[in-house]
């Protein structure tokens, strides 16, 4: 039997000073203390940038301006298969709040928080190739790679 898509929207928040922020899943989620990038699933009738203004609002009481569509990209997880709609944001309001116990970091290239969610090394990857940086998934502590 063939599995359906989650859609999942996922913010890139970059300051100024070219930092992204990765925040860790909360506990009791799948893939729990992981770090990733904040978002979360479409609900029904949702756009993408309404998904991530409401996600973000949420989970880290911000609000965003606009929501720059870059990449999608796929991840077969044994708990789902996502697709996930990568957005950039360069402006937001309020302050951040970790509203459901998660911890946030600011990172440079390359990121230091560990482990990574899977998902993300795609990203991660296509970051990098557009700052003409070095990508080593390994060195990231991805398996397999």
């Amino acid at each position: 039997m063939k599995r359906r898509h989650t859609e999942v929207a996922a913010g890139i928040l970059l300051r100024a000073d070219g930092q992204m922020l990765l925040t860790s899943r909360p506990e009791g989620k799948p893939y729990a203390l992981y770090w990733e990038f904040p978002g979360g699933k479409l609900e029904a009738g949702e756009s993408v940038e309404q998904a991530l203004r409401r996600e973000l609002q949420e989970e880290l009481g911000i609000t965003i301006a606009a929501a720059h569509p870059w990449q999608v990209t796929e991840h077969d997880y044994p708990h789902a298969l996502v697709r996930l709609h990568w957005c950039k944001v360069f402006d937001w309001q309020g302050e951040l709040q970790m509203r459901e116990g998660q911890r946030m970091a600011w990172q440079s290239w390359p990121p230091t928080v560990r482990p990574l969610l899977p998902g993300a090394f795609p990203v991660l990857q296509m970051l990098a190739q557009e700052r003409g940086l070095p990508f080593d998934a390994r060195a990231l502590g991805a398996e397999g790679s």
